[in-house]
């Protein structure tokens, strides 16, 4: 397989797959966020689109990252998200890194959402489509984010073979600086377990793929061959 890995501002074209990393935190919230029962999250392009679907459909829940905002449910955090019933809802998701990075490529032909805690599940997608090029995309600290970074090198070595010790990946994760930056308080709207959640790896076993439905561009649970199919196929 050909990976690229790329910041969002170096998409220069459209590739074919695109797998968009946010690990610290956003696709490890909305990981969660399927776990607790969401049907499907809508990824804004903007709070203010954000606030609008809210208005019309006031039975959504609005979600953003930063600290608790007027109108908006949720914070962009793991660890207060995980005691949330969701049970069909529709979440709608705003975030710096993660949103804005699978929307910019919303016209590939296929787009997963990934972090660690989807991260087994992701390749083994990848390795069933038979995918020969992947894009990459590192969306946190403009393409420079080692957690994001690390775990897009893992999934990629999970695509193409067996054996691939995470250990190593997730140590990198562990000392990146959004890591600090969630530990030390920097950010806010955190919960004190966010690291020790986003560096859960395989938590899930299901991938996040993303696609146009109308106008909206929406976030999906993926199921995929378990590993005894996979490898009878």
């Amino acid at each position: 397989m050909d990976a690229r890995f790329l910041g969002t501002a170096e998409l220069t074209e459209v590739p074919p797959v695109a797998v968009v990393v946010d690990v610290m935190r956003a696709f490890t919230v909305a990981a969660w966020a399927f776990a607790q029962g969401a049907e499907r999250i809508v990824l804004a392009e903007s709070p203010d689109e954000a606030l609008a679907l809210k208005a019309r459909h006031p039975d959504w829940i609005a979600l953003k990252d930063g600290p608790p905002t007027p109108g908006f449910d949720a914070v962009n955090s793991p660890g207060l998200l995980r005691s949330v019933d969701l049970g069909g809802r529709t979440v709608v998701q705003k975030t710096t890194a993660g949103t804005v990075g699978a929307l910019a490529v919303k016209d590939a032909s296929l787009v997963l959402c990934a972090s660690f805690v989807v991260a087994e599940a992701t390749a083994r997608l990848l390795r069933t489509r038979g995918c020969d090029s992947v894009t990459f995309v590192v969306t946190g600290e403009n393409g420079e984010a080692d957690e994001d970074l690390a775990c897009a090198q893992y999934i990629a070595r999970r695509t193409t073979g067996d054996g691939t010790d995470a250990a190593e990946f997730l140590r990198r994760a562990g000392r990146s600086r959004a890591a600090a930056e969630l530990t030390q308080g920097v950010r806010r709207g955190v919960h004190p377990d966010d690291v020790a959640l986003c560096l859960e790896l395989d938590r899930f076993p299901f991938a996040m793929a993303a696609a146009q439905e109308g106008s909206l561009m929406v976030l999906r649970p993926c199921a995929v061959p378990s590993p005894i199919d996979e490898a009878s196929n």
